[in-house]
């Protein structure tokens, strides 16, 4: 009987979370608040207004995720709702602001500019400072075709950057443009032949291999300049032995794509000096020419709004990954070492791209067939973030938790709500504490809380018409230098008993004259 009861046991979920997933608290939840906050105010200045999109979108409108028979594409979170049709988490916020400005298009005042903070999912191997779920911070202008477009999408990225603290020299914000990659690529002789003549020859087509060619470049920094030209090539060997196939371009072929790459590090480096090697090498082609003068007119509109080549700079190995860029493309990255000099655990610590974006004039175009032209960008909270920790920008400092009033007489409880209700209407983080009622375990709450101050009030109190205000911050920073515990309670501002209804000014003060002593 025994054993058949035990095997009837309900079995207990374990308490763990999916690969890919984090929880996060306390002053992490604070922080990243904190950080999203100032940016949306760099947002707002500039005019944009805030968005928000439902978390699942049908699979359709993300674009570039389409089911396979019984399954979604891989990539996104995918499921069938009750009508049977595919649905998804938003695999970006980019994808659903299409689907928004083509179903409300007719009530939008254009261009119309919106920014928007969320979740966004991916279905993709994790791992370190990859994360399956993670917030985007997104703004972006629909429906102009001017440059002057772009060159906000630059200006706003520093000004954001620089309001968390990052000064000049320690972030840069790079710009190229994707036509002049293509009008490279058909210099390269690549852009030759139709999709459809390469399907006759049995050979890759253009788009196919301008993909791979992306790729190629886009691990520049992982694999250097020698290793983009063998990924262009026949192929590269890592250094545990692992082959990558390569695109299989001719010499003459990859030595242009190599001479675009390192365009921006030939010679000068101003903007205008590099508008002038790339121009030699996408010579009359129409694309290319069209790109080299959208990069001219963001340089002239970025020098007019006094944004030097320190914060803005043309870098040709910016391409981005994904395929509906059509125009100018941007990233920004912080550098290793900060003028602070305060990188990662050996100085030398880079996160890479923290923000992306571009100009994707054919988006909208999927839902309304007509062209609607778009530009913007991301920023990404969660690596950003961490590199801000990193570099002491956020964080560091223990936050500051509400005052708490202690329960000494069980039968008084309403007098102590009354005590935390005053607090709070006068904007002071409070609250009653609800667990055991000795004082100790009481006091060790509010430590570990991070309370500056503790409110007591026992019968003798209640009966005088007085408070115990303990002022747990001080007592903390006082106790470094005491070593008797009487010294210790004789400290001044230590401890004091104050009259019931200067509970709120009293308390005021004390946390005015902490914040001041934390400013010094």
């Amino acid at each position: 009987m025994a054993k058949r009861a035990k095997a009837n046991k309900p079995k207990r979920p374990k308490a763990i979370l999916p690969r890919g997933f984090s929880d996060l608290s306390g002053d992490d939840v604070l922080e990243r608040q904190q950080m999203i906050e100032t940016i949306a105010e760099v947002y707002r200045t500039y005019g944009f207004q805030p968005l928000e999109t439902p978390t699942i979108e049908y699979l359709d409108a993300l674009g570039k995720f389409l089911p396979d028979k019984d399954r979604p594409g891989e990539g996104v979170f995918a499921f069938r709702d009750d009508d049977e049709d595919w649905v998804a988490l938003r695999y970006d916020l980019t994808a659903p602001l299409a689907r928004y400005v083509a179903q409300n298009r007719n009530e939008l005042t254009m261009p119309y500019r919106r920014y928007q903070v969320g979740l966004v999912y991916r279905q993709e191997k994790p791992g370190p400072g990859r994360f399956r779920q993670f917030y985007q911070c997104d703004f972006d202008t629909v429906g102009s075709r001017s440059m002057a477009v772009d060159a906000e999408v630059c200006a706003l990225v520093a000004d954001a950057l620089e309001a968390l603290g990052i000064e000049r020299g320690g972030y840069t914000v790079k710009i190229n443009n994707r036509k002049v990659l293509n009008g490279i690529l058909t210099q390269a002789g690549i852009a030759t032949i139709s999709d459809d003549a390469a399907a006759a020859e049995d050979v890759a087509s253009p788009a196919t291999v301008r993909a791979q060619v992306l790729r190629s470049i886009d691990k520049l920094d992982r694999v250097g300049i020698g290793g983009v030209a063998d990924l262009l090539g026949k192929g590269r060997e890592d250094e545990s032995g692992d082959f990558t196939d390569g695109v299989g371009l001719a010499e003459d072929q990859i030595e242009r794509i190599i001479g675009f790459v390192t365009a921006g590090e030939t010679g000068g480096g101003s903007r205008s000096e590099v508008l002038d090697r790339l121009s030699d090498l996408v010579g009359d082609d129409p694309d290319g020419r069209e790109g080299i003068d959208e990069l001219a007119t963001i340089d002239e509109l970025l020098v007019a709004a006094d944004i030097g080549a320190d914060r803005v700079e043309i870098d040709p190995t910016v391409v981005r990954g994904l395929d509906y860029y059509t125009g100018p493309v941007f990233e920004a990255v912080l550098s290793a070492d900060d003028d602070s000099g305060q990188g990662g655990a050996d100085g030398r610590r880079s996160y890479g791209s923290v923000v992306g974006g571009g100009r994707y004039d054919d988006l909208v175009k999927r839902f309304t067939g007509q062209e609607v032209p778009a530009c913007g960008a991301s920023i990404g909270v969660d690596r950003l973030l961490a590199a801000l920790r990193d570099r002491g920008r956020i964080g560091g400092d223990e936050t500051q938790g509400p005052v708490v009033v202690t329960v000494m007489d069980g039968d008084r409880l309403a007098d102590y709500q009354a005590m935390v209700a005053e607090l709070r209407r006068a904007a002071i983080p409070a609250e009653l504490f609800l667990g055991k009622k000795n004082l100790g375990n009481q006091l060790k709450y509010a430590d570990r809380r991070g309370s500056p101050v503790a409110v007591i009030a026992g019968s003798d109190e209640f009966s005088t018409g007085t408070v115990v205000i303990k002022n747990l911050r001080y007592g903390k920073e006082v106790s470094l230098g005491i070593e008797d515990r009487d010294e210790w309670l004789k400290a001044a501002d230590v401890q004091e008993t104050i009259a019931r209804d200067a509970l709120v000014s009293t308390v005021a003060e004390l946390l005015g004259r902490s914040a001041d002593e934390d400013a010094s």
